[in-house]
């Protein structure tokens, strides 16, 4: 009897480890994914919001106050005349929501970019008809009317006329692969300027406007394609093939960028009087509520100047109302937040030190400073002409927080997310009386809630209770924020995830992730904090034996502009030096072994990984770095010479890179990299490999084939991390 007590107790503490496990498998599966309310669209009515419902089949109307389904808008399986769809992937209501536009067969192009089948659905009638049948189609919008419908194909613009039995009129005819491209931007501009549509209609709907790109002159850049697996491309089943594209790297030439109307009556082209030089930027372009007069803003090259014209898109004349100068660069906020409003618009600048809104009107008059303080802006929701309310999200309570808050008429500034300390983030209802709330912790995945315009909470939506009650079946460790002072006097904020079964008087080895980059911020009050949610692969890493730690060093964002861009210039110098300043730090603490640190980064963080292991003292034992980008001079125009400015201006600057500190390099590197990155090309690692080779220096090398730059498909990711893992464990035993 004693020995079947000791056996099934035995069995039993086994089975319960086992149970109480995470797994790689179940950590790149999905298996701890946190539950949210994606892809609401605030109807008209001010009460309630669409949303295409799990499986893609139906679009459902739901309320603002209860949150309760009140109708379905959509149903594949309810329409009247014959077309035969499975599922759609998204729609777009038309502004006065009789008709819309939904969305089937999409292929992603590039981050933002996409082409897809269109399908324009009548509400009211149910019937379903093709937006266009010449081929896939590109980024459409409806005009304000919701009478037409304008779209990209193949670099070209087109247009169809409901009113016309859905007639369509191809607008350009010279756009061309790889030369010339009508209203969506290039790579570039699309990647570094964070956006995929460049045309809008005017208010009155008798004109659109766009940008054009001529990239002709643009440099090609070229991968290889293989067969593969996951998927296959059967067509380099004998020999690779090769995907060509224009990229132009930092010092290159640009797109040269121009700006057109197009009178939908009169069916005339007219280009736009644009005085900018031709390598400048024209990064947005916005009608307003006057059908005369459409707002185009533009950047110089050095991206240190935002000038804000008004043109006639008629008479074609351009005058700058406003220019924003900044000494080191205008931060890409400015153009992400940018928002017209009733005869005016609302500007995001950091002229302060920190990143606050600005109310103007149409002659370029500030109306208004719309935030003030020694906090930054993180969002901007909107501002209601009637009563002088800005809502808005920021950090004023911490750099590590970001609540949601309203600012009325006289500057009286009410915190509208009532929950507690962490990250808020919000959808406003039409009219602003409602808004649906995010909130998480760096302990919490995150609860979902609706509000009223007080921020009383009116109804949970999701709670992800399902996950903290998977979580609590887990043996997690303890995630904790720090602070700590470098020997440069700078203090830095950090967070760390201990083992469950944490000994203050043991020395554990640690491992450090980073990202680093401009603006950037990892060391946030937030679930989406550290790697797949909650800090999950670290409390992986924890249950590994490992303290996992993360430190944002200077240059990355949430502290204003000084912290942010002291890094102009010098990339990865200052980055670098404070990870080695975060590891000797570590090393000074009771409970870490100061010879078994690791650290790692994807892209930037991959950048700066290689930097701060040959920043020259050698503190870290290992580290890996995931498609990280080895000389700026490989990276693109607008991202690298926003901060360095071009090769030929800033030569010190550039040669400071991994590649030139490959003979200094120190402690035991993989390097990851896909074969398919359209954004850091495989040449960064080539290239540094044999920087590598020829230093003497010893190095692993992991490269996947036809995976882009964020590297997975099929089984791909739970290979990866199963290699980054195993490195951290065969160098720091």
């Amino acid at each position: 009897m004693k020995r079947i007590i000791i056996f099934w107790a035995l069995f039993c503490a086994i089975f319960t480890c086992k149970a109480d496990q995470l797994t790689l498998n179940d950590l790149t599966g999905g298996t701890y994914s946190q539950r949210g309310i994606y892809g609401v669209t605030p109807l008209l009515d001010g009460e309630s919001y669409s949303q295409l419902a799990p499986g893609g089949k139906q679009i459902v109307r739901h309320s603002f106050r209860t949150g309760e389904q009140t109708e379905v808008l959509f149903d594949v399986d309810n329409i009247k005349n014959r077309v035969k769809l499975d599922r759609i992937d998204g729609y777009q209501m038309s502004p006065d929501e009789k008709n819309i536009l939904v969305q089937t067969q999409t292929k992603s192009i590039y981050r933002h970019s996409k082409t897809a089948e269109y399908y324009i659905y009548n509400v009211k009638n149910r019937t379903l008809a093709h937006l266009s049948e010449g081929g896939p189609q590109e980024q459409p919008l409806w005009s304000r009317d919701g009478t037409m419908v304008a779209f990209v194909r193949e670099g070209n613009l087109f247009l169809v006329k409901l009113l016309f039995n859905n007639s369509e009129s191809q607008i350009t005819k010279d756009g061309e692969f790889n030369k010339v491209i009508n209203g969506k931007p290039d790579w570039v501009n699309e990647e570094e300027f964070s956006f995929a549509r460049a045309f809008d209609f005017n208010a009155d709907n008798t004109m659109i406007a766009w940008i054009r790109y001529d990239e002709t002159e643009v440099p090609m850049f070229s991968f290889p394609w293989y067969k593969g697996m996951n998927p296959e491309k059967k067509d380099y089943a004998q020999y690779p093939g090769s995907y060509d594209y224009k990229y132009p790297i930092a010092g290159a030439k640009n797109s040269v960028v121009s700006v057109h109307s197009f009178d939908i009556k009169s069916r005339v082209i007219r280009k736009m009087q644009l005085p900018i030089p031709t390598d400048g930027y024209v990064p947005r372009i916005f009608f307003t509520d006057d059908a005369e007069k459409l707002l185009i803003l533009t950047l110089n090259r050095h991206q240190n100047q935002l000038d804000i014209y008004l043109a006639n898109p008629r008479s074609t004349e351009c005058r700058v109302i406003v220019r924003e100068q900044a000494e080191c660069y205008v931060p890409e906020d400015a153009l992400t937040t940018f928002s017209t409003i009733p005869g005016g618009f609302v500007l995001m600048s950091d002229r302060s030190g920190y990143k606050h809104l600005y109310l103007y009107d149409l002659n370029g008059t500030l109306r208004r400073q719309l935030t003030s303080g020694n906090y930054e802006v993180k969002a901007f929701y909107g501002y209601d002409s009637k009563t002088g309310n800005t809502f808005f999200a920021s950090n004023q309570e911490s750099p590590l927080r970001k609540s949601v808050y309203k600012s009325d008429s006289k500057g009286k500034v009410t915190r509208l997310s009532t929950s507690a300390t962490g990250t808020n983030t919000a959808i406003f209802s039409s009219g602003c009386r409602y808004f649906m709330n995010t909130w998480s912790d760096l302990n919490t995945p995150s609860v979902t809630t609706l509000c009223d315009a007080s921020g009383k909470t009116l109804m949970t939506l999701e709670d992800n209770s399902a996950l903290r009650q998977k979580l609590a079946g887990l043996r997690l460790g303890e995630r904790k924020f720090f602070t700590f002072t470098t020997t440069d006097g700078i203090q830095l904020n950090g967070f760390m995830v201990l083992p469950a079964d944490f000994n203050a008087n043991k020395k554990y080895p640690v491992v450090m992730h980073q990202y680093s980059g401009p603006g950037s911020q990892q060391v946030v009050d937030s679930w989406n904090a550290g790697n797949m949610g909650g800090c999950l692969y670290e409390q992986y890493l924890a249950q590994e034996g490992f303290i996992s730690v993360c430190v944002d060093g200077r240059g990355t964002g949430g502290r204003g502009r000084d912290f942010e861009q002291c890094t102009y210039l010098k990339l990865g110098q200052l980055e670098s030096h404070d990870q080695v300043e975060a590891a000797i730090w570590l090393g000074q603490q009771s409970y870490v072994d100061k010879d078994r640190i690791a650290i790692w980064g994807w892209s930037y963080g991959g950048f700066n990984t290689l930097m701060s292991m040959s920043e020259g003292r050698p503190v870290f034992a290992c580290g890996v770095a995931v498609a990280a980008p080895t000389s700026w001079k490989y990276y693109d125009t607008i991202y690298t010479e926003r901060f360095m400015r071009t090769p030929n201006e800033n030569g010190d600057g550039y040669n400071v890179c991994p590649i030139s500190r490959a003979s200094k390099l120190n402690g035991k590197l993989l390097l990851v990299h896909g074969m398919a990155d359209d954004n850091v090309h495989f040449r960064n690692a080539a290239e540094y490999t044999e920087a590598l080779v020829q230093a003497d220096k010893d190095f692993r090398e992991l490269t996947y084939t036809n995976r882009n730059h964020s590297i997975y498909g099929g089984n791909t990711r739970n290979h990866l991390f199963r290699q980054i893992t195993q490195h951290f464990k065969e160098m720091l035993d």
